[in-house]
């Protein structure tokens, strides 16, 4: 026999909002995830950019008629 006084509410799978806080939860997280590795992707990814920028500057000087001619007794 069904049991009386017990009511239960329940709401179909199809009427649910699946991306009910998403947009909210997306932004916070994401910051979060951000801020937390930052400053282990950041100093290298400067670091490495401004070693590769002075490469190619120097590069470019090296190969120029004013670098050609400094280091041409080498």
């Amino acid at each position: 026999m069904p049991q009386k006084g017990i009511i239960s509410y329940t709401l179909s799978a199809n009427r649910q909002n699946p991306l009910a806080g998403t947009a909210h939860a997306a932004i916070f997280n994401t910051w979060r995830r951000f801020s937390a590795q930052v400053l282990y992707v950041a100093p290298p990814l400067i670091f490495f950019y401004y070693a590769m920028s002075w490469a190619t500057d120097r590069n470019h000087y090296l190969n120029s008629k004013a670098g050609r001619q400094e280091f041409a007794g080498e």
